[in-house]
């Protein structure tokens, strides 16, 4: 589709391309789904068609719903900072007002309207949206660090003796659902089947309705007992907030907030921990002191943002952007994930965006995410905590072993395996203390540990190269040290 194409609502009787051709994938149209084998990569499709269209690209969603998506930055930018050109609000959707959009269809839940601050706009925007930035500003970030540490200490105790972890399943995953339900004041409703809940609600799996009503019951009761009985925690301020919300209005915050933060906090660990196991560049930098934890998680947020995209977007009059005639009541896909990769902004993608917050992780405009900086803390205190107490961690198999479970929305990494020393229990509420690290490496070797490369107790001496003897590897390093005790210092002022 050209820049002088009609809507995507349009129809075309163009005949498709026979069996056994390379475009016999495509859908009606010859346009790309964003579903099924075409979309096995969808880092590389996005490439595809930027390469044929431009910044915007029309494309397919499930069912063969056409949408465009937005591949460039400030494409992507305009969209989410221009209210008067596009709602959030469904309703005005062509696909879900002709029917095109069965009530059935697959991405229902994130497409149908809600009476949610995200799905407003005007005064009710304003009512809803002020209620839950209040809550948020009432969050105490040294208790939140606190908390924060106390739950990494907990988890790594879980794994720490053993060598050996999985750190998606046994650290990224739990660590962000145990530090909200401390913000939402419902610590007691934390554990491994909220975990578990909350992921295959988000998955979308034929369990998926029972697992949303099993979250969903937990944040009715929480917003019954806060209505009865305020106390110091998130929930309590939402109850009771000027702006009045209903119970009904009350448990849907709730569930936007507790889903958001959880899914983007996960991936966000995830990607940030396989950047320091994979990259020696990444790692090195970190470890001299060149890059700091939050500098990391930003690089992370540029390279591998938590959400791939974000439905939707919805054309409230005739408008263009990138070149293409959007029409009203065509649906838009807002993709940080493309976005960040634009080339016009980062033609070198080794290049260190360090210092550069412009990304688009965390939306923009009306509705960009208010808890933003919680996500930030949880990813800053967690990745720091537990490369301190592991600090030998390494990647316990290939690279290219790595696998994510990919969907429209995100890209989730499947599993990280590492394998350490193992280490003793410390007590939780004492910030972590690193333990002896092992002799340096020449080079960073990411893969499965070798008889080699395996820390031992009593390191094997190395002979010296005849032209210059080496320093004993067990040598001390004040410099290191003085770094791990300002290290140590920050984190339990909360700083």
């Amino acid at each position: 589709m050209t820049s002088d194409s009609s809507s995507l609502t349009d129809t075309d009787s163009t005949p498709g391309p026979p069996p056994g051709c390379p475009a016999h994938n495509l859908g009606p149209g010859g346009l790309h789904r964003l579903y099924g084998p075409d979309a096995q990569d969808l880092g590389d499709l996005y490439e595809r068609l930027r390469e044929q269209h431009g910044t915007v690209a029309p494309v397919l969603l499930h069912e063969d719903v056409p949408m465009w998506v937005v591949l460039g930055h400030a494409e992507n930018q305009h969209l989410v900072r221009s209210p008067s050109l596009y709602t959030r609000d469904s309703r005005i959707w062509s696909a879900l007002a002709d029917g095109t959009v069965k009530p059935d269809h697959p991405l229902m839940p994130h497409i149908a309207w809600q009476p949610i601050c995200s799905h407003a706009e005007g005064d009710e925007h304003q009512r809803l949206r002020a209620a839950v930035t209040a809550a948020m500003t009432t969050i105490d970030h040294r208790t939140l660090r606190r908390h924060i540490g106390l739950h990494t200490q907990a988890l790594v105790n879980r794994f720490c003796e053993r060598g050996r972890a999985d750190l998606v399943s046994q650290f990224a995953d739990h660590l962000p659902m145990a530090v909200m339900c401390e913000i939402l004041g419902m610590p007691e409703e934390y554990n491994d089947r909220m975990v578990q809940a909350a992921r295959d609600a988000l998955k979308g799996t034929e369990t998926a309705i029972q697992s949303h009503t099993y979250v969903m019951d937990a944040l009715s009761r929480l917003t019954t007992r806060r209505r009865a009985r305020p106390e110091e925690d998130f929930t309590s301020h939402l109850v009771t907030h000027p702006a009045g919300l209903s119970d009904d209005e009350v448990r849907e915050h709730l569930r936007l907030v507790l889903f958001a933060a959880y899914e983007a906090t996960a991936n966000l660990l995830a990607n940030a921990l396989r950047m320091v196991l994979t990259e020696p560049g990444f790692r090195a930098r970190l470890s001299g002191g060149q890059m700091t934890v939050p500098e990391a998680i930003e690089q992370s947020l540029w390279d591998e943002p938590p959400f791939s995209t974000v439905l939707g977007y919805y054309a409230k009059q005739d408008t263009e952007l990138g070149g293409q005639r959007i029409r009203k009541g065509d649906g838009v896909l807002f993709a940080p994930a493309p976005g960040n990769l634009d080339p016009r902004i980062r033609p070198d993608l080794s290049a260190s965006m360090q210092g550069n917050r412009s990304h688009l992780a965390f939306g923009g405009g009306p509705h960009e995410c208010p808890g933003q900086d919680i996500g930030r803390a949880i990813a800053d205190v967690g990745v720091d905590a537990l490369l301190m107490r592991l600090s030998d961690v390494q990647l316990h198999c290939l690279e290219e072993e790595l696998r994510w479970r990919s969907s429209i929305a995100s890209r989730h990494l499947v599993a990280l395996p590492v394998r350490f020393e193992p280490k003793p229990q410390q007590d939780v509420t004492l910030p972590p203390r690193p333990m002896a690290v092992p002799a340096q490496r020449s080079t960073w070797q990411a893969g499965t540990l070798t008889a080699e490369q395996t820390p031992a107790a009593e390191p094997r001496p190395t002979p010296p190269p005849p032209a210059a003897p080496q320093p004993c590897p067990t040598a001390p390093q004040p410099a290191r040290r003085r770094g791990i005790l300002r290290r140590l210092l920050h984190w339990w002022r909360g700083e």
